[in-house]
């Protein structure tokens, strides 16, 4: 059997100085777990509502980044989920088999076309407790797209087709049906993607957004919204002053028939990227009133 040193010994004082050593930065970590506890119940206030952000036509989910990492930073968790942009039953009903998936209360947010795609969505999710447009179609049971975006003159998306948007087929879509982009170069009374939809954004990110754009299918334009879920939610919007393809005037009638909480910042439809900071402000108030 190994023998141990003597207390008296070199060897046994530096095992017993070990000891006290070992002893000590026990303590201190015991100490420490007991502190730490009520440290983070006294912070705990709670969880957020998760909040679910819906792209529109003509973009993708990149264009919440920053007012994702502003949530994320301030401790929601965020999704953006594609939108197929098909129609809006089937994009709703995408939307909500996503929601479905999402545990606890939830905050939905959409963008142009996304406008759509939550009024109709929501009404099938019952974890959804207040909706956001951002520069966004709010429609009434029966509106299209392409009737809002006639009910008020300016819209740079009501020209001859031919003059702002390229067409191309896609496998399996209804006869006849075709994806539609917009054209990067102005022509005639169309300003080009960055005149009409990126109005405000510095050319470079314009050029990228158009590059990676989103095609909307042409019939998804004129398919009818379903109920609302407006009328039975709470909802909050943000109109840009400035947008060019949901005219402000337009946008200010249907959020005050929605009864939503308005808030209109100097923007052009992408007020997502161009003043993400208001954007992520109502979005956190409407989280803050979802009990």
């Amino acid at each position: 059997m190994r023998q141990l040193p003597r207390p008296g010994t070199a060897r046994g004082r530096v095992l017993a100085a070990s000891c006290v050593l070992v002893a000590a930065v026990g303590l201190f970590a015991s100490a420490s777990q007991v502190t730490a506890a009520p440290a983070a119940a006294a912070t705990d206030t709670g969880k957020k509502p998760t909040i679910v952000l819906v792209h529109g036509a003509w973009a993708d989910a990149s264009s919440w980044n920053a007012v994702m990492g502003r949530l994320q930073h301030a401790g929601y968790t965020v999704y953006a989920p594609p939108n197929p942009l098909r129609g809006v039953a089937s994009d709703a009903q995408a939307l909500a088999s996503f929601l479905a998936t999402v545990p606890g209360p939830v905050v939905l947010v959409g963008h142009s076309y996304g406008g759509f795609v939550i009024t109709n969505a929501a009404t099938k999710s019952h974890n959804v407790k207040a909706l956001v447009y951002d520069d966004a179609y709010i429609p009434a049971e029966g509106e299209t797209v392409f009737q809002i975006n006639s009910a008020e003159p300016g819209s740079c998306v009501t020209a001859d087709p031919s003059t702002f948007l390229n067409l191309v087929p896609y496998p399996g879509g209804p006869s006849g049906d075709v994806d539609a982009y917009l054209k990067w170069d102005a022509n005639g009374t169309y300003q080009g993607f960055q005149g009409c939809f990126a109005n405000g954004v510095p050319t470079a990110r314009a050029r990228l957004l158009a590059a990676g754009q989103r095609p909307f299918a042409v019939s998804a334009g004129s398919e009818p919204s379903g109920a609302p879920a407006w009328k039975s939610l709470p909802s909050w919007a943000v109109v840009g002053t400035t947008d060019h393809v949901i005219v402000p005037a337009e946008q200010l009638a249907m959020a005050r028939r929605a009864g939503a909480h308005v808030t209109e910042v100097k923007a052009g439809h992408l007020s997502l990227v161009t003043r993400p900071d208001v954007v992520t402000r109502v979005i956190t108030e409407a989280a803050a009133s979802v009990g």
